[in-house]
């Protein structure tokens, strides 16, 4: 494995992703009961309302997965040079990052949505330097 800058990128990316969704998906879970509190007012006038029981754990364990398999896979591909666990950690990633988008346009929380448009540009661009 060489030290350049698109390898510098992958792993500055990748330890970008496993901070970001490792603290989201703690978060979520030492604060179970108001985030379900936070998610049922958040989505009470939307076709979302009745599936926050399905919803909460679905999110949490996309970013749980997306951080660690983050995290985990940046330390696998230092010390291996092998990137594909750290590559579906970006793609879950994506996923989960893509999954709060929808959630947030179906609440029309538009300045939300918008936020997250830049942690996307990142983590597409995260998974381009990947692929």
């Amino acid at each position: 494995m060489e030290l350049n800058q698109i390898f510098v990128m992958q792993v500055l990316f990748s330890v970008f992703m496993a901070i970001l969704f490792i603290q989201s998906g703690l978060d979520k879970l030492f604060n179970w009961k108001d985030e379900k509190a936070f998610y049922k007012e958040h989505f009470s006038k939307t076709f979302l309302a009745k599936t926050i029981d399905l919803l909460m754990p679905t999110i949490t364990l996309a970013e749980l997965a997306a951080g660690f398999l983050s995290g985990i896979g940046v330390i696998y591909y230092i010390s291996t040079g092998d990137k594909m666990l750290a590559c579906i950690g970006m793609l879950l990633a994506n996923l989960s990052i893509l999954m709060l988008f929808f959630g947030q346009r179906v609440a029309k929380d538009y300045g939300g949505a918008a936020t997250l448009v830049s942690y996307f540009i990142v983590s597409a661009a995260g998974l381009y330097f990947y692929w």
